[in-house]
């Protein structure tokens, strides 16, 4: 079992869902209550890495933010290290990877929200910001929740988007899908189906403890609606 290479993944998700999913909350409702030209657009672009092949976004990362173009030599100015073959590189290319994962759930949960419950709130003098912490969100947690399980669990089994951007650098970019890959190039293949079992048993474990949750807090909110 490569531990490094597992505590790698797992920071990566867990640095990848702190940043991502404040960001994703208030994109969603933006998304969820507002109509605009250009709409359906936004979410299709939103959308895109669901459709393209990790590599590509891949591909695509490392020719932007590498040395040779100017936004990466801009960036390693302003960071002082380059992205690209460096850990805050991984969390660049997971957060964007990602963006449909958190955002789609979450959006769903806050077109959900009646438009009576927000516009009792207005009338009640509660602020927007009030109204999101204290109204909305208690509303849309089982969206939040399923979101935040479905970008740590793929973030952990991410490979091509992270071996494009990061290459194979034990301790700051060999994550557990690279070293199981790496165990199948060797014939490790007894390293390899330890490291896959775990990330099978992981992510079926997460998702029953999610669906529990969520049936959860959906009665919760029924019972006191009712």
């Amino acid at each position: 079992m490569d531990w490094q290479a597992l505590w790698l993944s797992i920071k990566l998700s867990c640095v990848t869902v702190i940043i991502l999913i404040p960001f994703a909350i208030l994109a969603s409702r933006f998304l969820a209550y507002h109509n605009f030209t250009g709409k359906s657009w936004v979410e299709a672009l939103i959308m895109v890495p669901l459709v393209l092949p990790p590599t590509v976004i891949g591909y695509y990362l490392l020719v932007g933010l590498g040395s040779q173009s100017w936004l990466g030599r801009f960036l390693e100015q302003v960071l002082g290290q380059q992205l690209v073959f460096h850990f805050s590189g991984l969390v660049v290319a997971s957060i964007i990877v990602n963006i449909p994962f958190a955002i789609q759930p979450i959006q769903r949960a806050f077109e959900s929200v009646p438009q009576e419950v927000r516009d009792a709130a207005a009338c009640c003098g509660m602020s927007p910001l009030k109204i999101l912490f204290k109204i909305e969100l208690p509303l849309v947690w089982p969206g939040v929740l399923t979101a935040l399980v479905l970008c740590f669990s793929h973030v952990l089994g991410e490979f091509g988007v992270v071996l494009m951007m990061g290459g194979n650098i034990a301790g700051e970019t060999k994550t557990v899908a690279i070293s199981i890959y790496d165990s199948v190039q060797a014939f490790d293949f007894a390293s390899a189906g330890q490291m896959s079992l775990v990330l099978l048993l992981f992510a079926i474990t997460v998702l029953a403890l999610t669906t529990s949750m969520s049936r959860r807090l959906g009665r919760a909110h029924g019972s006191r609606h009712s």
